[in-house]
């Protein structure tokens, strides 16, 4: 693991520099042994596909270099990592109404992929899916998996808002919008899971490592 700085508030811990399941491993155990080791100061502790980033206040902290004592802190608790729980990821099964008003990308990629939507809907809820990152609005996970006969590029014009629980997939990735955001991912239909509570904690249902399959429901169970 390699640290570095962010500006003079954050630093930057590169676990890897391949994206799979290794790394997602080790980044999640990194993320999990500092939250579980916590120094005063530290603000946000942010995983990424490949990176931990560790915010701190310079002022909380103190001393001439703030920055460095943060490093420190991280490359003690380095040290001191345990594998990630035996129990392996957690897995969650998310319910999705698909097409409609729910999905309202899913005619659209049937037809760019020359399938009926029904293939569509059976293709994206095929495999396992693995949460790689948080980000870009609270909870939002990014999920890797999806398969290489789904891919699509984005919207040429973005949505100014898509609904909360919207399911959409983008390039190589799918992903969920836990709020009503502006998004440019193609929807192909919405989940009633709610996957951020300011209320709950963590706050975040998701976290980077996570296991996610897709069910399909009838539309009528869409409220």
């Amino acid at each position: 693991m390699v640290c570095r700085l962010l500006g003079d508030s954050a630093v930057l811990v590169e676990v890897g520099n391949r994206v799979d399941d290794a790394t997602a491993q080790n980044v999640q155990a990194l993320t999990e042994a500092l939250a579980q080791h916590p120094f005063a100061g530290v603000v946000d502790i942010v995983p990424a596909y490949t990176t931990v980033a560790v915010h701190f206040d310079p002022i909380r902290i103190g001393g001439h270099c703030p920055s460095k004592l943060v490093q420190a802190w991280i490359e003690r608790t380095c040290s001191d990592i345990r594998p990630v729980s035996q129990s392996g990821p957690r897995e969650w099964l998310v319910p999705v109404v698909y097409g409609g008003e729910a999905g309202p990308d899913l005619a659209w990629v049937a037809e760019h992929l020359g399938q009926d939507e029904a293939e569509i809907v059976r293709r994206h809820c095929a495999p396992s899916y693995t949460v790689r990152a948080i980000g870009f609005s609270p909870g939002f996970p990014y999920l890797a998996g999806l398969p290489e006969t789904l891919r699509t590029p984005r919207r040429a014009t973005p949505r100014t808002q898509v609904p909360a629980g919207s399911v959409g997939i983008a390039g190589a990735q799918a992903g969920i919008y836990p709020q009503a955001t502006p998004g440019g991912w193609n929807i192909l239909g919405r989940t009633e899971l709610r996957l951020f509570d300011p209320e709950r904690r963590p706050p975040a249902l998701l976290r980077v490592g996570d296991r996610v399959r897709f069910e399909p429901v009838p539309r009528e169970a869409h409220v």
